[in-house]
């Protein structure tokens, strides 16, 4: 998005929709960060310049920001909604999302009574819309997590739905690694070499890091080694052990 100098003594920010420009993430933070000051402060009236840059950009890029921006401009809500093991439920469950359009739609069988399902729900970007729809499914007697805010759903969960395993003694990690020739390969070296890897996922973004999401199967008598194994790994890393992403749809 870009700026626009009007008439009326506020100033409004133009969307890419409008300008059709693509800014590569510290094009965006330019704007980001008047837009959040103007906002704070109450400027009125003020002439502020912000460049708009977007040649570090490429469509892997893209496509996470595209992703990440659809649920940070409140259109698009991703939900884990239980639903009982029963004929017609899932049309229960589109009827009570009234006319929010489902964006995706993922399904894990759970148990004999139950299911899981990964969902994304299309929004206006009203405020407080997000919070009545869920209020909604929730008098439709539906259990409903809200994961818009979860790293490990958005980046990962998301497109794992569909395969469920418990191992005695696994722990979920996401990390953070720099993105390089060979990076992969001596995480993995790394990590292999002195755990047994009971889960992997990573996907590119395109950016100057990668993200992992790896389950390693640690006895319950080896947390102290395991801190220090992780600190030695010398990346980034968050416990998702007991992300509430995990306990619905990978364990």
């Amino acid at each position: 998005m870009e700026w626009s100098r009007t008439t009326r003594p506020v100033w409004r920010a133009r969307s890419r929709r409008e300008s059709a420009s693509i800014a590569e993430p510290a094009g965006a933070l330019s704007i980001a960060g008047p837009k959040r000051w103007v906002a704070r402060e109450g400027v009125r009236g003020a002439e502020l310049v912000a460049v708009d840059s977007g040649a570090n950009m490429n469509f892997d890029r893209l496509r996470h920001m595209a992703e990440r921006a659809q649920i940070g401009e409140n259109r698009e809500a991703l939900l884990a909604v239980t639903i009982p093991d029963r004929l017609g439920v899932f049309q229960d469950l589109c009827l009570a999302l009234g006319d929010h359009p489902v964006t995706e739609s993922n399904c894990r069988y759970s148990s004999s009574d139950a299911a899981h399902v990964f969902i994304g729900v299309g929004l206006s970007g009203a405020a407080m819309e997000r919070e009545r729809m869920m209020e909604g499914l929730r008098r439709a007697d539906f259990t409903v997590v809200d994961m818009s805010g979860n790293e490990m759903a958005k980046i990962h969960v998301r497109f794992m739905v569909g395969g469920r395993a418990t191992r005695r003694g696994e722990r979920l990690f996401r990390f953070e690694f720099p993105e390089r020739r060979g990076a992969l390969a001596r995480f993995l070296e790394r990590v292999s070499g002195r755990r047994n890897i009971s889960l992997f996922h990573y996907r590119n973004h395109g950016a100057a890091f990668g993200l992992v999401l790896a389950g390693l199967e640690v006895p319950a008598t080896d947390s102290h080694e395991l801190e220090q194994f992780l600190e030695d790994l010398g990346f980034p890393w968050v416990d998702e052990t007991e992300n509430p992403a995990t306990g619905l749809f990978l364990v």
